[in-house]
């Protein structure tokens, strides 16, 4: 089964995640997904293959090796994003793009355009996977998942490849910050693994954000508006000035790279009551805590200003895992070492969001990530060139192959 026909198969699949529902997974499609893939996993000739009561899906590959080679693993996850409709995809193949604007939904006005999307060049002549324009994709990380397991059934028809034991495992609800809550370490069992999602053919990952949640409760002071003056205390007002309190050059659309920012994302409330929610990202550990220890500090200026409570709940979510890869650079060293040898071009560049190796890395299991080549994710415009998910085919296979030397010992720590 080509790569590509099994991602059009998966994209197909319903499995938004939902950050309401207090459920693992926190929807249905996940389920029914995890359930198919262990059926093909089976069918492949992977052992141990289950699906547990929170959705994950889990099988090995065993070990081929003749020796006590070491056991890597390879993760992706089964959720698309809550931010853009995952429902009724409709993949569509664009044979040989020629560069030119792609129209995704004329009724809507939706264009795919080089003008504004101008790596779409890199991909003249290749065939590109789109969406209709009503829905995203699910390249992210549905790609990830075909590209794993197209992988394994090359490795498991080709038994003259050497590899060690490869532990796969397939998460729900990453999209939503909870894909390593339930994840089992000890019976993935490997000593290192690879994430394999979102982003371009040849990224290759190893640092993040620290990352924390915020909320917010402004209390106000409400009088019949007519008879208001010195007496209300608008809280929706406060909220505002809460934002504009913040320093404005750190907004997530005016930061890249290892810039950090304050991402307030949700508000609701009236005049005796707002709740605003925010995000604050930062790579630098120190500067992480001034962020949050500058929310503290404004909410305790506002508070005393108008005298009436500012609340703020403040949760960490993840961070950054370069702490724990750094010490072990042959795990990035082996993926470069890959990438070259299959003809992809390493990018080294920082996830400006969050990943599932984050929180594992944290966990004891070293995962760093891997592109699966999709670009524009989490939204109507996103898309994935056919050629990408091959070489990222390629690349899963060749990094077995070279982990295949590394005996068992080898070390998880720096």
């Amino acid at each position: 089964m080509a790569v590509l026909e099994r991602f059009i198969r998966y994209a197909r699949i319903h499995t938004q995640s939902d950050r309401e529902t207090g459920l693992t997974p926190s929807t249905p499609g996940q389920l029914e997904f995890a359930y198919l893939l262990r059926e093909e996993m089976e069918e492949i000739g992977m052992q141990d293959v289950s699906v547990d009561d929170n959705g994950y899906v889990m099988g090995f590959l065993p070990s081929n090796a003749g020796k006590e080679a070491v056991s890597i693993g390879f993760i992706a996850h089964l959720d698309t994003s809550p931010d853009t409709s995952g429902r009724n995809v409709k993949p569509r193949v664009i044979k040989q793009y020629r560069g030119e604007e792609i129209i995704l939904n004329e009724e809507k006005g939706h264009v795919l355009s080089p003008a504004i999307f101008p790596e779409l060049a890199r991909y003249a002549g290749s065939d590109l996977v789109v969406t209709d324009g009503n829905t995203l994709l699910g390249a992210d990380d549905k790609a990830g998942i075909a590209e794993i397991l197209e992988a394994m059934d090359y490795l498991a028809r080709n038994p003259g490849i050497k590899h060690g034991r490869i532990a796969v495992c397939f998460t729900p609800d990453e999209e939503i910050g909870e894909g390593p809550d339930h994840f089992d370490v000890k019976r993935f069992g490997a000593t290192f693994a690879y994430t394999i999602d979102g982003g371009e053919l040849g990224e290759l990952e190893y640092e993040n954000f620290n990352a924390a949640s915020v909320k917010l409760t402004f209390k106000g002071r409400n009088f019949h508006p007519g008879y208001a003056k010195d007496k209300m205390v608008n809280s929706l007002k406060v909220a505002r000035e809460f934002m504009e309190s913040l320093p404005e050059k750190d907004a997530p659309e005016r930061t890249s790279g290892h810039e950090g920012f304050f991402h307030p994302f949700a508000i609701k409330g009236g005049v005796e009551e707002t709740v605003l929610e925010m995000f604050i990202r930062d790579f630098d550990k120190e500067a992480f805590e001034q962020r949050k220890s500058m929310v503290e500090k404004i909410a305790r200026e506002l508070s005393g200003k108008h005298d009436l409570p500012v609340e703020v709940e403040t949760r960490d979510q993840y961070y950054n895992m370069k702490e724990k890869l750094e010490p072990l650079h042959h795990v990035i060293d082996i993926a470069k070492q890959a990438m070259l040898e299959v003809g992809v071009e390493p990018l080294i560049v920082p996830i400006r969001g969050g990943t599932n190796g984050s929180r594992l890395s944290f966990m004891g299991l070293p995962t760093p990530n891997i592109g699966n080549g999709c670009h524009n994710s989490h939204g109507r415009y996103e898309y994935i060139p056919v050629p990408s998910m091959e070489k990222a085919v390629a690349l899963i296979v060749r990094v077995c192959e070279l982990c295949a030397a590394l005996d068992a010992g080898t070390t998880t720590r720096g």
